[in-house]
């Protein structure tokens, strides 16, 4: 079996807002291929990691690294440079109301290559159709379910090829078949584009069904208090915050 390689690494980590600090000590790693949990309880500070990681907001202390080199250490040609190979699906979908599927999917073309309108539009055709909504190009977010809404959101955060997705709780606000629908989604496009992905959510049945690696973030302490496969933490941690977490109260 091949060793797994590190695509992110995250050391010493500790994240504020002026004097106050959300977590500190922060130290992990997310391989190449991973499928990452970022998860704990509610304040303590997922979605903030989640945004230091993609570098919308700087450490207080400690280094992010992508592939061994120091982002924030880089120029902001370097830095954008590698912003561009970061996908990001937010947990609201985020998506322009008032543009149709088509045209939300093609901003990051428009802005980021020189590609002409019928190449980008050939892209968008394509991306919705890896997420199962082939044909749905011309819908505006307002005449689609939720459920589809989120998948549009993955279709324009892969619109570049990304090494890496970002997801913000994926599965918020879905109901259980429409949350496994996109589990499975995320599981099949990670194995079939070769993909890092990284998941901040709270949500067991899909922690376990799609992730294999985590980092477990503590609002008390304010630290992590483990990293691994989320599963073996489940099964075999000795630690009470962390298995009344992930067994919602009854390991």
């Amino acid at each position: 079996m091949l060793e797994k390689q590190p695509h992110i690494v995250v050391e010493d980590l500790t994240m504020a807002y002026g004097s106050f600090v959300v977590q500190r000590d922060l130290t992990f790693t997310v391989n190449h291929g991973d499928i990452f949990i970022i998860m704990g309880g509610s304040g303590c500070g997922k979605s903030t990691l989640m945004r230091h990681m993609v570098g919308l907001k700087e450490p207080a202390k400690g280094r992010v690294f992508y592939d061994g080199i120091n982002f924030w250490d880089t120029d902001p040609v370097e830095r954008q440079q590698f912003m561009s190979k970061i996908g990001i699906s937010y947990q609201s979908g985020a998506l322009w109301s008032s543009m149709t599927l088509a045209e939300n999917i093609g901003l990051p073309l428009q802005e980021f290559t020189d590609l002409r309108p019928n190449q980008i539009r050939e892209i968008v055709e394509l991306k919705l159709a890896l997420v199962g909504l082939g044909g749905f190009e011309d819908y505006y977010p307002s005449e689609i379910s939720g459920g589809m809404q989120k998948r549009v959101g993955l279709a324009r955060a892969i619109a570049l090829d990304p090494e890496i997705v970002f997801f913000d709780e994926p599965s918020a606000g879905l109901d259980p078949i429409s949350a496994r629908l996109l589990d499975d989604l995320i599981l099949e496009l990670s194995e079939s584009l070769r993909t890092t992905v990284v998941i901040v959510t709270h949500e067991l049945a899909s922690i376990f069904a799609i992730g294999n690696n985590s980092v477990f973030l503590d609002p008390e302490t304010k630290t992590m208090l483990a990293v691994g496969d989320p599963k073996k933490l489940r099964d075999a941690s000795d630690n009470e915050t962390i298995r009344k977490f992930l067994t919602r109260g009854e390991g």
